[in-house]
């Protein structure tokens, strides 16, 4: 009787092909019921798109209303930039597995880009196309391409010296308020005989003073100066008055035991935690400075961003009017960015435990 000898690894071997086969077998499996990625375009963007290609159409397509001396000049420039508008985002809608992180910065912008363009076509259709709007108190759209392209230079050198006044203003009061703020909630003395002044003075509109401003200061630019100081002087200080005093006593404690004196008390201790106050101040500040800056500047001053608008209403160009008071939204929102970021860099410590 004649036997076959195996080998000793023949169990492994048969096992392993059988896990093997397994393998593949729960593979193809999964391989059948995963289903299969779909390609699918961004649908706000297509949305956004045909907005604004249905914009470019209104203006291009639709006539204007005779405004019995001229037509609006720019009409199809303007046309055209909204078509472009319209396309990029068709091809953003189509290619968007391919952009990466510009299309995720994009993306929330979606329902903005659709209300803009539909914004945008109501404000055409009212003005140049049926005239319920009457000229030339309303323009349309593509006039503000004639401001910004005809009437650049003049409005450039406004934004120019208005951004000088206002910075100049701006810090001036933001660092006296500072250490006004600091002194007031560190000082009993001060406290007690400053801050009465503060609360008595302080709520006095800064326009208020223009009279005074203008004649005792040495010219009218350094009085503009004067009263945006002071329009951001007065929320700043007391706000950071405010955190300074509010400061969690425990913190001077653990620091006098471990042998802190008093000015690493009022620069290590009190002036970092009063922070998140002062930050408010200081957009509190800037609001109320942008507001005195137009006062500031429609008298006196030769030129800046309240002397353009009066300049504007006195010629009764309401469409520079109107770019102008664009400008200057565009200016205080990313003045108030930059204000986020600083605060965002200064107050990284914070991150974890306040939210946001």
């Amino acid at each position: 009787m004649n036997t076959t000898t195996l080998p000793a690894s023949f169990p492994v071997t048969i096992a392993s092909s059988a896990a093997a086969s397994a393998a593949q077998e729960s593979s193809g499996a999964a391989g059948q019921a995963r289903p299969a990625l779909r390609w699918s375009p961004w649908g706000r963007g297509l949305i956004a798109s045909v907005a604004w290609l249905a914009l470019a159409a209104i203006t291009a397509f639709w006539p204007n209303k005779e405004l019995g001396f001229s037509d609006w000049a720019y009409t199809q420039e303007f046309a055209a930039v909204a078509a472009a508008v319209g396309v990029l985002l068709l091809l953003v809608s189509v290619a968007r597995g391919r952009l990466g992180a510009f299309f995720q910065w994009l993306r929330p912008a979606g329902p903005w880009l659709i209300a803009g363009a539909a914004l945008l076509a109501v404000w055409q259709v009212l003005t140049a196309k049926t005239g319920v709007l009457p000229s030339p108190f309303f323009a349309p759209p593509q006039s503000l391409f004639e401001v910004y392209i005809d009437d650049g230079p003049r409005l450039g050198l406004s934004i120019a010296h208005s951004l000088r006044l206002l910075v100049n203003g701006i810090l001036i009061g933001a660092l006296v308020g500072f250490v006004t703020g600091v002194w007031v909630g560190w000082s009993r003395i001060a406290g007690y005989w400053v801050h009465p002044l503060l609360r008595f003075l302080g709520p006095v509109p800064a326009s208020a003073l223009l009279p005074l401003a203008f004649f005792f200061a040495p010219s009218s630019y350094s009085a503009a100066v004067f009263l945006i100081a002071l329009a951001t002087f007065f929320p700043v200080a007391v706000l950071t008055w405010s955190g300074v005093a509010n400061v969690n006593r425990s913190y001077y404690d653990v620091a006098r035991t471990l042998g802190a004196s008093s000015w690493f008390l009022v620069l290590r201790v009190a002036i970092p935690a009063a922070l998140p106050q002062v930050f408010v101040g200081l957009f509190m500040g800037l609001g109320a400075a942008f507001s005195v800056l137009i006062t500031a500047e429609m008298m006196g001053v030769k030129a800046g961003l309240g002397w353009y608008l009066q300049w504007a209403q006195g010629w009764a160009a309401y469409a520079n009017m109107y770019g102008a008071l664009l400008v200057m939204a565009v200016l205080c929102s990313g003045l108030i960015t930059l204000l986020f970021t600083l605060r965002d860099r200064v107050l990284v410590w914070q991150k974890g435990t306040v939210k946001w």
